[in-house]
């Protein structure tokens, strides 16, 4: 292997001559890449600051180098090892990457997907507008789908050769991340899509508590609109042109949250050269929208409740006290009661936080507005990639109206899009549309409350077993409570009605079953 102009030790070679058939795990193009360019060949052809950001997380070294050659004329790319890996670094970078690419099967537990679904939630608390593509080689169709109920924009089976991942990277930034609402029916609507009982009374919500200079408190799910709420409740303002800062508690390192909320004096760390103000001054007449509250340290909930007692702040190196007029919004997806029951959240700023509190409904309960929201979404995005728009046939339209859609508007969008992409012009069926849903939901089909007719339909079909079908039910109601229990076994056998022996049997039945 000629080298030019670079010293290799030995080691280095023998090593990359040990690992080269990994790369069959790409596709023999990335073979072709790393021999012509070999990671350690630094391109200096382009200005980084210029090209749309990447993050690439897979635990294999090889694979991670040989995309981010094959990938380094056309991303600025960031890797990482693992997810904890992937977040600390996106904490330390000045911005998120627009673009990430990321494995299922990561450490500490690389033979299951667990770690690539809990990267795919995290990567879009720190950036809501992140655009994910799964690769992976666990490619079941149950992963894939999943996945992409969580957020993904697409999953890749490997192998699949560079060019392909390219093309799927740079039309993903084709699509732009919001649409653009019409003036007039924002102004009624607010930029909110629905006509529900439950979506008017959030609209009424926002429009009372938009003039009162208090503290808000959104909450909801991951993927249901909180931000765009905030946002309503600053357009209808009584200064809709006031400041508007927004920091999101999630995506910043602690250790930075505190310069940035509330600025600092020169020198008062290192790299301190010149005094700086913090999101508080600047918003002072104005808004300061505190996404992820939740994650917000112990220690800076204190500091940030005396802001909220009586305006009063220091800047960090500072004695000298400061006052800010700034009205605070505050959003969360956690269970903020939960937190402070358990220690992790003072009862104090919560109640602080909690003067009006606004839940943003999941789409699940709100029954005709998801399919205001197809209408919206297909109208918009069809337009953007300038093709003509899919259709559903009947019986895709009912599986739209019973899908639950875990993932809420985030994901009915995401769907949306792919639809778009797969068959514009076309009728989509039934079977083609559940290809894009969680399986974790589909398969409950039929549900609760389902006809006669569907149930006897489904038995028809063959396969069926009842075992298979109940065992599912359960798991799903099993891990459900798991997670709302914050893996507490006693807790989470309260909430299913069962002893704790029983749900331990129950959770190792299970495993048993997975593995």
């Amino acid at each position: 292997m000629r080298i030019l102009n670079h010293q290799v030790n030995n080691t280095q070679l023998i090593d990359l001559n040990i690992n080269i058939l990994m790369l069959s795990l790409l596709s023999l193009p990335a073979l072709a890449v790393m021999l012509s360019k070999p990671p350690y060949l630094k391109s200096q052809m382009n200005d980084l600051s210029t090209l749309p950001s990447l993050i690439i997380v897979d635990d294999d070294p090889l694979i991670r180098e040989g995309l981010a050659v094959s990938f380094s004329n056309d991303f600025e790319v960031h890797q990482a090892e693992s997810r904890v890996a992937a977040i600390d670094l996106l904490r330390e970078l000045p911005s998120a990457p627009q673009l990430a690419l990321i494995d299922l099967g990561l450490p500490p537990v690389p033979h299951r997907p667990d770690e690539g679904f809990h990267l795919i939630a995290e990567l879009l608390a720190h950036s809501p507008t992140i655009k994910i593509f799964v690769l992976s080689g666990q490619d079941g169709q149950s992963n894939a789908r999943h996945a992409r109920a969580l957020g993904a924009i697409d999953f890749i089976a490997k192998p699949c050769a560079p060019e392909k991942i390219k093309k799927y990277l740079h039309d993903a930034l084709k699509v732009q991340d919001k649409a653009p609402g019409n003036k007039d029916q924002d102004a009624h609507l607010l930029g909110l899509v629905g006509q529900s009982p439950a979506m008017q009374a959030l609209r009424s919500q926002i429009v009372m508590y938009a003039a009162i200079p208090f503290p808000v408190l959104i909450e909801g799910e991951s993927g249901c609109g909180k931000e765009l709420v905030a946002s309503a409740i600053q357009k209808l303002a009584s200064n809709p042109d006031s400041p508007f800062k927004v920091l999101n508690c999630a995506a910043i390192p602690p250790t930075l949250i505190e310069p940035t909320l509330f600025g600092y004096s020169k020198g008062a760390f290192t790299g301190a050269t010149t005094a700086q103000s913090g999101y508080f001054e600047e918003a002072s007449a104005g808004t300061l929208f505190l996404d992820e509250i939740g994650e917000l340290p112990l220690e800076l909930q204190t500091k940030l409740l005396r802001v909220l007692e009586n305006g009063e702040y220091q800047r960090v190196g500072e004695t000298t006290t400061r006052k800010s007029g700034a009205r605070i919004i505050a959003a969360t997806n956690r269970n903020l009661r939960e937190a402070v029951r358990v220690g992790t959240f003072r009862g104090d700023l919560y109640h602080r936080l909690n003067v009006f509190s606004i839940n943003v409904p999941p789409l699940r309960e709100l029954g005709p507005d998801k399919l205001a929201l197809l209408n919206h979404f297909r109208a918009y995005y069809t337009q953007q990639i300038k093709q003509p728009p899919f259709e559903l046939l009947p019986d895709a339209l009912q599986c739209w109206e019973q899908y639950s859609f875990p993932g809420n508007t985030r994901e009915l969008r995401n769907v949306v899009i792919r639809l778009a992409t797969k068959f514009p012009g076309m009728t989509v069926n039934k079977i083609q549309l559940q290809d894009e849903f969680d399986p974790l939901e589909t398969s409950a089909y039929p549900q609760a409350g389902a006809s006669p007719e569907s149930i006897k339909q489904q038995l028809q079909q063959g396969n069926f077993s009842l075992d298979r079908h109940l065992r599912e039910h359960e798991g799903q109601y099993i891990s459900a409570a798991m997670e709302l229990a914050a893996g507490n076994i006693s807790e989470a056998a309260k909430l299913l009605g069962i002893n704790r022996t029983t749900l331990h049997s129950r959770m190792d039945a299970h495993e048993k079953l997975n593995t």
